[in-house]
């Protein structure tokens, strides 16, 4: 057996590995994306987002295509500013967490014009979508910004695998 300067058995996947793992170490926003309303609601921790000032402004975001919050997205959306109070609805929601009978039992949540926000919630938004498509391994979904709620409230933030609070 011999030691090899790199993974002697490297394949494409590797690389993808390497892209998450750097994007690991950009700290971003935990974010709750939810859509719909009653039983037909779905929801999912995103933390890849942005948001693209203009008029209107949009917000952007890289959501897992195969993601119950993928496929029963609506024509509206809210985005939620989770704090560190929201931990296990953060890992309920990316379905690293159990949920007896489905995440959106875990809190509180108030329907809105745009969709299911934890009633708790310290600032979210509501948007309408307008566009999806196919980046990466992800789905974009872009949507015009229509309402915004602000709060102060420490946001949660992922980092390498963990969470930071400010």
């Amino acid at each position: 057996m011999s030691i090899h300067a790199d993974h002697p058995f490297a394949t494409p996947r590797d690389r993808r590995d390497a892209a998450r793992r750097f994007r690991g170490r950009l700290v971003q926003p935990v974010t709750l994306w939810a859509s719909g309303a009653g039983p037909g609601r779905v929801g999912l921790t995103v933390s890849s987002v942005l948001i693209g000032l203009g008029e209107p402004p949009v917000v952007v975001g890289l959501v897992d295509p195969d993601s119950d919050f993928a496929l029963g997205l609506t024509d509206t959306l809210t985005v939620a500013i989770l704090t560190p109070a929201d931990r296990l609805l953060a890992e309920a929601f990316a379905g690293v967490a159990p949920a007896p009978g489905g995440p959106f039992r875990l809190a509180a949540f108030t329907d809105t014009d745009w969709g299911p926000v934890p009633a708790a919630s310290g600032s979210w938004l509501g948007a309408r979508v307008l566009d999806r498509r196919d980046l990466g391994w992800s789905t974009e979904v872009v949507a015009t910004i229509e309402h915004v709620e602000l709060r102060d409230a420490a946001p949660l933030a992922h980092v390498r695998g963990g969470y930071l609070t400010p």
